[in-house]
């Protein structure tokens, strides 16, 4: 026997099992390594002075050590082979499982032996301070003259039941510290638990103002106009004795009417706009919560696995030879496996509202549902398949009987049965089932909408991380997320996902820092990572759009998610009429002035006892402050209101938000019309058109050529032994199966079966079967609709794809029902705007390998299709390619380009390992990994051919951007294709006339943001005709006659008193005092003049049949300065007329001569405004009256300013 510390049997048995003494040769190192410690050779003696030890076994020795011995040490198999240091490979897992069973985990640091360390296998054995003294350690090796009667007297809790007072956690040093993650910088997100930061709440906000910033904001946007700054200094100059004219209330009274009507507006529209977010922040989701399992959870699974274990163990002892040792075998596999397979935690679901969600919420998102924060997706289930995803594990009830016990408890993986189907029906189901996550469901893709986040209407693909995906719900808690810091870019995310091992206890605000080991992901079996994308990303505001159950995390909330930091801070928006009105209200002001001065300069400057002449000079301001109409701000934002609710509910145009009221006469003032070609011009529905291979073209009727030798490439023989996937076709396979065929026409169908199963293969396409009226129909899903075009062109001409999912893809010929076609997809390269290209590596299977799973199993490929600007530098020199994209361009085709290359084994392994290294890199990513694919890939792909695709235009939308070019509007066209199909879309679309010039503007490097005016209309071309034309037109002449009709009011009162002004000698006295001058302003003549909103000074059919009509309200022409300067000298006709009239046929000083004047200046602004109207409306016809009587009887309240007894004698 050797002297040696490890023991070794001269002729070992194949296995433990199979030895009937194993279980008697121990080894003291097992049981008791601090007094073995010493290195010295253990012999014989030593081992029969333990046996003679008649102590009792203590309960916490280790059953491996009494079973194993020295297996367990590093390099010590006895004669095992592996099999030692495989055990030896699960020390960590035995500790957990058998000394932390109470404790989440946490267990203590170990080492492979030596005195020094304390915290072995033993470490259950050792004293509460871990000192470990003599008398421990001697009954613990007295315990040795027991283990024949191990298998009969130890039980599987007692094993994991333990004092818990007899073991100290051992501090670990190199416990890596919790790390506090800058909210501004990137973030690890603890999936389902407690984050480290603080994150700001997911609550949505797009009010323009804060209780706190609401006036002080209103207010400085108000009085950053001239005229209400200057009605605020008069109305202040009322608080000057000298200065005062009257009550300084009807001055300040108009001041803060005006003000509150236009703060009432705002607030009214930010009210309009906290109530959507409000139920925005309301909607309810549903959030995956995941608890500890709790001791009765524990004890049904452990007894679950009990009734397993000794189902097994019976079945083998019925079989073998009774064996202690086996039964010892299997019970501590048993324990070794609850820790390994005890779930996790138990979920639960519960229902938060949007604004409660936080970062690490696992949200489970439906179809048609929005995202509400933005979320990398974890796992996706096809709500179509047998599998849905369903929170685990289910937990029974407490009170379940004791045969439920044999019910499984915890989900177990799902049994895929796809590959046992063998009847017909289910042939190619069961053909791609053999190839890996060939279940559906398990696909992890879903298909959300990003039209309300970026303006496209396509669907975008999304998927669940590889690791993520295949996970149990209850391991979720495992998973931490790496993402950077919130950006703005809706299409870049560089992440990482990583699956802690279990036992690593992540983040516990409960637990003080240092009492527990948080794991590294590489440090146990069972940490992985995996790199995120966009492809695994759903940003807020998007909506699932595929019929799926997504589970999926938050990393980004509230103000940190794309579509918040991608869009612009609230702002007023000033119309250039507003300006123009501000310019004019300069002019009345420098007038005011002037003819202050010239009355003050008429007098003399004679200097009169107490009043000094710059005294007059401020009095005659405040008389003749009314030239400035204080109610014009308040009269032309309530006439924007109106305009507004046209728009909204004209049931042309319905479904029409007006998001800014503050601008709606500039609809009518428009020059410039910048619209993007796909999806607004063109209905982004594509239609495969042509293609050509090279040396030949097919288009329309010529399509069933290709047909033809679609369907004899992928003919394939019927199979003897009724196995159809024993043979399939593969890019090496026979092209032809035509004998009688020319070289030439061999040549053709070579060249047209490659590019049709080229584009067959590389796309993102998933096929979707829905019953509809009791029959399958196949739908389609991509991202973009160039794909799905292409692919349903294929099937059209003979190659149908059955199915995909994240591994495979199977292709099936329409002519024969058979699959022909099967293929594993390796790796894809999705679109995108930069790149302007896809590609996919797939490998080919023949139905003749066994081993799916092998590199050398079938021939690998990279097809590539792209844009031709790209792809003329990474295909192979040709002399055609050039000039066939540029014909199809002209035709108004969008083109692709399609490429191949084969792969080695070796060629795929490099690329493969280089990749994967760029991949998992946290800085610059996306351009490592482009650099790999171009310099392992990218490089002389075989030319397969050019694909020409037609997207169909809007419908009417000729004859709208015809009339809008005869409106005068310069429309400018934005796109992504090449110049040529531009020209041609714009010519078809009658966006330009036949032989006009077209100014193009090609290459540009800067991006610039364009401000939308009309981003309501997005979805409608023809909403935009009637927008320009008609509501347009009516908002801009609307404003400018009830502007002007505003300023004539003014202007007419201001003429009447520096009439009375120069009759009573100069002196700055007031015609119209007090409240008889707020009510000219306000109830004498506000509603028949506020009416003129309501005005058409052309039919609605006139205006669409002459578009050139529009063209003067262009140019401004409705209120101009000519315009102005005419109502400047009817008011002064008016007024001097008026006043000078009055004062002629009566009295100057006394009230008689104001009563006359004043109601004739009442009735000539509404015979006016009666004037003025070209279409009337019941509402016009009701004020004007309506005005005439409440002023007719209020003259017996107005008795301070007339004389009522001269008015009676009328």
């Amino acid at each position: 026997m050797s002297s040696s510390g490890a023991y070794h049997q001269p002729n070992p048995p194949d296995s433990p099992v199979d030895d009937p003494d194993s279980d008697l040769e121990l080894d003291l190192q097992e049981l008791d390594p601090i007094t073995t410690s010493d290195s010295k050779p253990h012999n014989s003696s030593s081992r029969n002075h333990q046996n003679t030890r008649e102590e009792r076994r203590g309960p916490h020795i280790p059953l491996r050590n009494l079973r194993m011995g020295g297996l367990r040490n590093i390099g010590r198999n006895r004669g095992y082979g592996d099999l030692g240091r495989n055990r030896d490979a699960d020390n960590d897992e035995d500790r957990q499982g058998l000394l932390n069973d109470d404790h989440g985990g946490d267990g203590m640091a170990r080492t492979s032996g030596g005195s020094s360390n304390a915290a072995d296998d033993d470490a259950p054995l050792l004293s509460g301070n871990g000192s470990g003294s003599s008398s421990s350690r001697r009954r613990r090796r007295s315990s040795f003259n027991k283990v024949t009667n191990v298998g009969s007297q130890l039980r599987l809790p007692s094993f994991l039941s333990g004092n818990k007072n007899t073991t100290q956690p051992v501090e670990d040093d190199g416990d890596e510290q919790e790390e506090d993650h800058d909210p501004a910088s990137s973030r690890t997100v603890a999936v389902g638990a407690t984050q480290t930061s603080r994150f700001p709440p997911n609550a949505v906000s797009n009010a323009k103002y804060t209780p706190i910033s609401f006036l002080p904001r209103t207010l400085y946007n108000e009085f950053s106009f001239f005229f209400n700054m200057y009605f605020l200094l008069v109305a202040l100059s009322q608080a000057i004795p000298p200065l005062r004219i009257g009550y300084l209330s009807t001055y300040i009274v108009p001041l803060v009417f005006v003000l509150a009507i236009t703060l009432g507006k705002e607030a009214f529209d930010d009210i309009a706009r906290r109530r959507r977010d409000a139920e925005a922040n309301s909607e309810g989701y549903t959030v995956l919560c995941f608890d500890k399992p709790s001791a009765s959870d524990a004890a049904r699974y452990r007894a679950k696995k009990n009734l397993k274990s000794k189902g097994t163990s019976k079945k083998r002892r019925s079989l073998v030879e009774p064996d202690r040792l086996s039964d010892i075998l299997e019970e501590e596999e048993s324990a070794e496996s609850q820790g390994r397979d005890a779930p996790t935690s138990t979920v639960r679901e519960v229902i938060r509202k949007s604004r409660d969600l936080k970062v690490g919420d696992v949200l489970k998102l439906g179809k048609d549902q929005r995202v509400p924060a933005d979320v990398v997706i974890l796992k996706s289930t096809s709500n179509d398949s047998a599998s849905a995803v369903s929170p685990e594990p289910v937990v029974t009830p407490s009170a379940v009987a004791t045969e439920s016990l044999l019910v499984d408890t915890v989900s177990d993986p799902p049994i895929d049965v796809s590959s046992s189907t063998i009847t017909e029906a289910h042939q190619s189901t069961s053909e791609l089932g053999n190839t890996p996550s060939a279940d559906a469901s398990g696909a992890g893709e879903t298909f959300i909408r990003t039209d309300q986040l970026d303006g496209e209407t396509d669907w975008k693909l999304r998927l669940g991380s590889p690791l993520t995906q295949s996970l149990e719900t209850s391991e979720f808690v495992r998973l931490r997320v790496v993402a950077g810091k919130p950006d703005k870019k809706v299409n870049e995310f560089i992440g990482t996902v990583e699956l802690l091992p279990k036992g690593a206890t992540g983040y516990d605000p409960h637990v003080p820092k240092g009492k527990g080991k948080a794991v590294a992901p590489d440090e146990e079996h069972g940490g992985e990572s995996a790199p995120l994308t966009i492809d695994n990303t759903a940003w807020a505001n998007t909506v699932l759009a595929s019929n799926a159950t997504t589970l999926a995390v938050i990393v980004y909330t509230g103000p940190q998610t794309r579509s918040s930091l991608s869009t612009s801070p609230s702002r007023s928006k000033t119309g250039l009429l507003e300006f123009e009105i501000n310019s004019l209200t300069k002019i009345l002001c420098a007038l005011t002035l002037t003819l202050s001065i010239v009355l003050v300069a008429l007098e003399g400057f004679e200097h009169v006892e107490g009043v000094k002449w710059y005294v007059k000079i401020m009095r005659f301001l405040v008389l003749f402050s009314t030239i400035v109409p204080i109610s014009l701000r308040v009269n032309l934002d309530m006439g924007k209101s109106v305009y507004s609710w046209f728009i909204q509910k004209d049931p042309g145009i319905e479904g029409a938000v007006v998001r800014t009221s503050t601008i709606p006469e500039e609809l009518g003032r428009i020059e410039y019309l910048l619209s993007d070609k796909t999806g607004t011009l063109t209905q982004n529905e594509m239609e495969m058109k042509k293609i050509h291979v090279g040396t030949v073209s097919y288009a329309n009727e010529a399509m069933d050529e290709v047909a033809t030798y679609v369907r004899q490439g992928f003919s394939i023989p019927a199979s003897t032994d009724g196995n159809h996937s024993a043979t399939l076709v593969t890019p090496s396979s026979v092209a032809l199966t035509t004998t009688t065929a020319t070289r030439t026409r061999r040549e053709i169908g070579s060249r047209v079966r490659d590019v049709v199963l080229a584009l067959a293969l590389c796309h993102n396409v998933t096929p979707t079967v829905e019953e509809e009226n009791g029959h399958n129909i196949t739908s389609y899903q991509a991202s973009s609709p160039d794909e799905i075009a292409i692919v349903k062109w294929t099937e059209a001409v003979g190659l149908r794809l059955v199915h995909r999912d994240r591994k495979g893809m199977l292709l099936q010929s329409v002519d024969t029902g058979r699959s022909v076609v099967r293929v594993r997809i390796l790796e894809v390269f999705p679109f995108t705007s930069e790149g302007k290209r896809m590609g996919i590596i797939v490998q080919f299977m023949d139905g003749t390998e066994t081993a799916s799973g092998r590199l050398d199993a079938g021939e690998i490929w990279f097809y590539q299709k792209g844009a031709d600007t790209v792809m003329t530098s990474i295909v192979a020199s040709n002399d055609w390619l050039d000039e066939e994209t540029a014909n199809m361009a002209r035709e108004g085709l969008r083109t692709l380009v399609v490429g191949r290359k084969r792969l080695s084994v070796q060629n795929y392994q490099d690329f493969t390992y280089s990749y994967k290294e760029a991949s998992v890199s946290i800085n610059n990513r996306d351009a490592g990994m482009a650099r790999v694919v171009s310099h392992y890939l990218e490089k002389d792909l075989e030319l397969l051919g050019v694909t020409g695709v037609e997207d169909k235009l809007q419908r009417d939308v000729k004859p709208s951007l015809e009339l809008l070019r005869n409106a005068g509007i310069k429309i400018w066209m934005l796109t992504g294709d090449k110049v040529e199909t531009a020209r041609c879309v714009a010519v078809s679309a009658k966006l330009v006339a036949r032989g006009q010039y077209i100014h193009t503007i090609a290459k540009l490097k800067r991006k610039d943001n364009a401000q939308d005016h009309l981003d309501f209309l997005r979805s409608k071309t023809d909403a935009c005709l009637l927008i320009d034309v008609w509501h347009g037109r009516n908002s801009y002449k609307r404003s400018a006659k009830l502007a002007q009709f505003v300023i004539h009011r003014g202007l007419i009162i201001s003429v009447c008193q520096t009439m009375y002004s120069i009759a009573i000698k100069f002196e700055p006295e007031g015609l119209y005092k007090d409240w008889l001058l707020v009510g000219y302003a306000t109830v004498y003549t506000m509603a028949p003049v506020f009416s003129l909103v309501l005005d058409k000074d052309v039919d609605e059919n006139l205006a669409n049949l002459y578009p050139e009509l529009y063209k003067e309200l262009t140019s401004g022409s409705s209120l101009s300065y000519r315009t102005f300067f005419v109502w400047v000298f009817v008011s002064i006709y008016q007024g001097g007329m008026i006043q000078g009239l009055s004062q002629l046929l009566t009295e100057v000083d006394s009230p008689r001569m104001v009563a006359v004047s004043f109601t004739v200046l009442v009735l000539n602004e509404l015979t006016m405004v009666a004037f003025e109207i070209t279409t009337w409306h019941p509402i016009m016809i009701i004020s004007l009256i309506g005005t005439l009587v409440l002023y007719l009887g209020s003259i017996p309240f107005l008795g301070g300013y007339f004389d009522l007894a001269f008015i009676v004698t009328w």
